[in-house]
């Protein structure tokens, strides 16, 4: 039995593995120590992207809130009344247009999901009457929709809400 290798000059190799021209396509945004662009000395965390936008959750103002970059104006956006000083930030997601921000927000122990529109500039806990622990929200394109993990039933299921906080009866028996 004979052993047969296969040769493939270099410059065949790169362009099979080349094949997807500009995708992934990589975006470097330069560090910016006074923490006014996406990089900064601070920590990052769990950036999530929708179109132009980028949130993440950064402790670089001395607490752990959520920033909106806009990667068309490569500026941190101003989202007046979305973070507090009591509370931890954190897994945020955006609509595909950027209004709403969807985020756990753990204060004393307790967490949360929030939604921010971003054009009222309003803010609302949307489990407050669920007595659970919530984690890994999401949004729906649109921004209709949020589903997220929370433990009501002593495991982690998946609930989805509607933006102003109502539980949404989705079929087990999706038929």
């Amino acid at each position: 039995m004979t052993k047969r290798f296969i040769f493939l000059p270099i410059f065949a190799l790169a362009s099979l593995l080349g094949g997807c021209a500009g995708y992934p396509r990589l975006v470097n945004y330069g560090y910016d120590p006074g923490g006014l662009s996406l990089n900064s000395s601070a920590s990052e965390l769990d950036p999530q992207i929708s179109r132009r936008y980028i949130v993440f959750a950064s402790d670089r103002r001395g607490s752990q809130d959520i920033y909106m970059f806009d990667t068309v104006t490569r500026t941190l956006v101003d989202l007046p009344g979305l973070n507090s000083f009591d509370t931890v930030a954190s897994h945020p997601a955006v609509s595909e247009n950027g209004r709403f921000i969807v985020f756990v927000g753990s204060r004393q122990g307790r967490s949360a999901i929030f939604l921010y529109d971003k054009e009222t500039r309003q803010l609302r806990n949307l489990t407050a009457n669920l007595q659970a622990e919530v984690r890994n929200p999401t949004i729906s394109a649109d921004g209709s929709r949020i589903a997220f993990e929370s433990s009501v039933n002593g495991q982690w299921d998946i609930f989805i809400y509607n933006r102003s906080g109502q539980p949404l009866n989705v079929p087990q028996d999706p038929r």
